[in-house]
């Protein structure tokens, strides 16, 4: 994989949706160069379609988004797949490909009908199942895989298409907290020796906390918040963007903010003891 200088996106009074419906209202973000951002909210409330309209998978009906201080829009389809990756949601692999042969499909956009399969493409999918330890596992089919590898070779697919910037759509679904831990601690740890732009969709706020360096916050379409964890994760903003009271003290470990949400409990903390006895 090459060396690059890295890059960042924003978007500009962005606006997104399907059909007549509108998703994303006339957002101004900014996802900086060589950091890990996540992305969090409700249910509905756009993170994903933001992602896909960052991606070009979603055409704005207004505002523009803008990689490395171009307009994406005008950035030619093979260009724009060097600058910019997404792993969307739940992909899936074709029955029976190999991890080698699903990386390798990473490959596709520095391919030309003058250029085919090199030298060059064979050190960057060894390089990428390396860095995400998956190169034990190359001649393993996909669907024979657990859920916490085939998460690492889908990102090594990503990782081998050599893009700036990777956008992955709740890269934790579905996956159990240690492969969830596995998979986030991989992304940070790729972000931190490649210098590769990281954006992630997540569900969970204190994971998103922990691992971002910039976190941003979502309601209704809108961006509610964003900047660095410790800045805006506050009883208030939560408040604000999930509709729940909760206590944010320092996570034991790391020192990033944790949310603890109230809950019934907070009301009658009898009521564990009662439901625990009947």
């Amino acid at each position: 994989m090459t060396d690059r200088r890295s890059i960042g996106i924003r978007t500009e009074a962005l606006r997104l949706g399907y059909d007549r419906r509108t998703v994303v209202h006339d957002v101004d973000v900014t996802l900086p160069a060589g950091e890990v951002t996540v992305v969090v909210g409700a249910n509905g409330c756009g993170k994903s379609t933001l992602l896909r309209g960052c991606a070009r998978l979603l055409t704005p009906s207004s505002g523009r988004v803008v990689v490395d201080d171009q307009d994406a829009a005008s950035i030619a389809p093979r260009r724009f797949a060097s600058l910019v990756g997404m792993l969307p949601q739940q992909p899936l692999a074709p029955d029976g490909i190999t991890v080698a042969e699903l990386v390798g499909r990473g490959r596709h956009p520095h391919q030309r009908w003058f250029r085919q399969w090199s030298a060059a493409d064979d050190d960057a999918v060894l390089t990428a199942m390396d860095a995400t330890s998956v190169d034990d596992l190359a001649d393993v089919p996909v669907d024979e895989l657990s859920g916490g590898q085939r998460q690492r070779a889908w990102i090594a697919l990503a990782l081998a298409q050599d893009a700036d910037v990777m956008l992955l759509d709740e890269p934790t679904t579905f996956l159990d907290l240690a492969h969830q831990v596995e998979v986030l601690d991989l992304l940070s740890a790729l972000n931190r020796r490649l210098g590769r732009t990281v954006v992630l969709v997540l569900h969970d706020l204190n994971m998103a906390a922990r691992y971002a360096d910039t976190l941003v916050m979502m309601r209704d379409g809108r961006v509610a918040a964003q900047g660095r964890p410790v800045d805006v994760v506050t009883t208030d903003v939560v408040q604000q963007v999930f509709g729940l009271e909760t206590t944010v003290i320092p996570d034991p470990v790391v020192g990033t903010p944790m949310v603890v949400p109230h809950g019934s409990l907070a009301v009658n903390p009898r009521a564990r003891a009662e439901v625990g006895g009947a």
